[in-house]
């Protein structure tokens, strides 16, 4: 199993399934939810809407991921998953740390074998991006190399570059190359 850290667009990445860091709603936002229901087109928003209506209709938990079409993205699948908000009185690290690892589990029951995913509530919802990467990183390191998943890459996008070389180090650090 490999994990690769690259710069990049998380639309254009032409993998089995992308992650999405949506929101409850699942009916898309900002950042890469936005993007990824702009550029996926209609039919992602419709699936959401699906799924609100027959599984979810207070919203997607937090910690939680649910795969639909990934419409007109390179990819095949997309899996939404909802971070926490950052607080600095509650540590929510354990839902954070869910969100990768509820999305491999979804991209097993899919069959997809790579997987693009984003870093996870470091952007509005405020997580500090330097632990956003290590909780991103531990995880899969952690699913990857247990053997517990049958994805064979998992690629952490970083959309700008001081937060790629964040990331890079830190990957480091832990031992990946």
């Amino acid at each position: 199993m490999q994990i690769h850290i690259i710069r990049g667009d998380i639309t254009r990445q032409a993998v089995d399934a992308v992650v999405n860091a949506a929101n409850h709603t699942l009916l898309g936002g900002g950042g890469v939810d936005g993007a990824i229901h702009r550029k996926g087109g209609p039919d992602i928003l419709a699936e959401c809407r699906r799924i609100r209506a027959e599984r979810y209709p207070d919203g997607l938990p937090t910690g939680e991921s649910i795969a639909t079409t990934a419409g007109r993205l390179p990819a095949r699948w997309v899996i939404h998953t909802v971070g926490p908000r950052y607080a600095r009185t509650t540590d929510k690290s354990p839902q954070l740390r869910s969100c990768y690892a509820t999305s491999l589990a979804v991209a097993d029951q899919l069959g997809a074998r790579t997987v693009a995913f984003p870093l996870v509530s470091a952007g509005i919802y405020g997580w500090p991006k330097d632990d956003a990467v290590r909780q991103a990183l531990t995880v899969l390191t952690a699913v990857l190399t247990s053997g517990d998943t049958a994805v064979q890459e998992a690629t952490l996008v970083l959309f700008d570059e001081p937060t790629h070389e964040l990331a890079v180090r830190i990957g480091k650090e832990l031992g990946l190359s």
